[in-house]
């Protein structure tokens, strides 16, 4: 009968040098009682705690008893916990239940990694931080290639490199985020485009501002290469930024503003964002080279620029408020 037919869930793992092409189950392995204490959690650190779904695991406990065994191999005349981590602590809230029922696998120590995923895959699967974590044990500690690790796992090698990202291109700060929940593996992906320095700046930018995903993508995009007074305007005013990279204007039809209200303020818009262009390129070190005589030949035309700026000023809102807020 084939697994599908039979309700069996699908083989979590190729076994790789040793064991090409042979795959292990829920199947494999004795069952036997073991105590609580008598489990090592060695594994432990790739999984994430659940502290309530530790309490609901107990309540099922309590109510139903053991209905599958947790899965643990043997390391060094020990049996250490593959997959169970939340049953094993769930047991230990439950009066009276002092041991579980285990089935053990023997492994080598790469596919004993594997399993932590692979016998999760039709629960709750893994994060992508406890995907990282098994990938980076796989690559760093087992001494494993992507390709090898991708194969064990049955994945592809960009799956692997995406992973290893996660723990070795973001900050500490943004891994902790990562940890606690407070970042999502989506945004987690942008931020290893940037150096570790610029990370935290761009996430709290990306809070403070609520930026959409396509806008973080592309104020990451604006990073690429910016010299550091490109990279502060960005993070001061990242979608007036956005915009001059688009060669379009940030003002967008605002329903308080009637037609001809709108049709201002785009024209205002244009006219700031030309001016804010043209602030960015003196500020840019080795852009500023003009010349005493440059300044000469463009003085009427500034003043000109100043007096035209005033005078709009003085039709919308009249000679008496401009006369008001330059007293001021």
């Amino acid at each position: 009968m084939s697994e599908v037919a039979s309700g069996r869930p699908s083989p979590f793992f190729e076994r790789g040098k040793d064991g090409e092409g042979t795959r292990m189950g829920w199947d494999h392995g004795s069952v036997q009682p073991v105590a609580l204490a008598a489990m090592g959690q060695r594994y432990r650190r790739y999984r994430l705690a659940d502290p309530a779904a530790e309490q609901a695991m107990a309540g099922s406990l309590r109510r139903w008893g053991q209905l599958a065994p947790v899965v643990a191999c043997v390391r060094d005349d020990r049996l250490e916990l593959l997959d169970g981590f939340k049953r094993q602590a769930a047991a230990g809230q439950v009066a009276g239940l002092t041991t579980l029922s285990v089935r053990v696998l023997t492994v080598a120590e790469p596919a004993a990694k594997a399993a932590i995923l692979g016998l999760n895959r039709g629960q709750r699967p893994a994060c992508e931080l406890e995907e990282a974590w098994v990938v980076q044990a796989l690559v760093r500690e087992d001494g494993l290639t992507q390709v090898e690790a991708a194969h064990l796992l049955g994945r592809h090698k960009s799956w692997v490199c995406r992973r290893l990202a996660l723990l070795e291109k973001l900050s500490a700060g943004v891994k902790e985020d990562l940890r606690l929940g407070l970042l999502g593996p989506a945004l987690a992906r942008q931020l290893t485009r940037l150096p570790a320095g610029n990370q935290e700046a761009v996430l709290a930018l990306t809070r403070r501002e609520t930026l959409t995903a396509q806008e973080v993508s592309a104020v990451i995009d604006l990073f690429q290469g910016a010299r550091a007074e490109q990279a502060a305007f960005v993070l001061a005013r990242p979608r007036e930024a956005l915009a001059l990279a688009r060669g379009g204007s940030a003002v967008l039809r605002d329903v308080r503003l009637s037609s001809a209200g709108n049709w201002l303020a785009r024209q205002l818009g244009l006219v700031r964002e030309g001016l804010t262009r043209v602030e960015h390129w003196l500020r840019t070190p080795g852009e500023r080279g003009l010349q005493t005589r440059d300044r000469e030949i463009l003085e009427p035309l500034l003043l000109q620029v100043g007096d035209q700026a005033g005078l709009v000023a003085e039709l919308v809102l009249g000679p008496a408020a401009v006369s008001e807020r330059r007293g001021a």
